[in-house]
């Protein structure tokens, strides 16, 4: 049996998301020369890159994108990693990305590398935040806040069919 999916936002709603978290972030470092956008390998990073691209279409900030590398499944198990040197975070303004939040699970483990050098501030931002937190983890900039069972499925397709589905 196919899981029925719901649509909960098209393309120019995810659209609209990710630039009004774009205004948010700008607003909050308008003062900053640069931005280190990190996003979570997989849709995360996706996100991330979108999120650059808006950034620097809507402010002067230099939106900085890397790529945080870890195991989801399980992250205590493998190294977290980033695709950039450590000195290119260095004393900057640090937004991890990811799609959705569901426990915070992912999020908290991708701060590894981040808490290994002086940076200025880590953030946090996700597209979709279901709110079941169960570790001390809340996003700084949210696109859409979901109610959601702990059973329930959020899928995030960005790309040629954007789109947020609930299965």
């Amino acid at each position: 049996m196919v899981a029925e999916k719901t649509l909960i936002l098209d393309a120019r709603q995810v659209k609209q998301k990710i630039k009004r978290m774009a205004f948010e972030i700008y607003e909050n470092h308008n003062k900053d020369r640069s931005v280190v956008i990190a996003g979570i390998e997989g849709q995360g990073y996706a996100l991330a890159k979108l999120l650059c691209k808006e950034l620097e279409s809507i402010s002067p900030l230099k939106a900085v994108l890397a790529k945080v590398l870890l195991n989801k499944t399980e992250p205590q198990q493998d190294s977290v990693y980033l695709d950039c040197d450590i000195k290119e975070v260095k004393k900057k303004v640090i937004v991890v990305v990811d799609d959705v939040l569901n426990t915070g699970r992912t999020l908290a483990y991708s701060l590894k590398p981040f808490l290994e050098v002086e940076v200025k501030c880590i953030e946090t931002a996700v597209l979709v935040n279901r709110s079941h937190s169960s570790f001390p983890i809340w996003p700084k900039y949210t696109g859409y806040e979901l109610a959601t069972t702990i059973k329930d499925h959020v899928e995030v397709v960005l790309g040629k069919e954007t789109a947020v589905y609930l299965k």
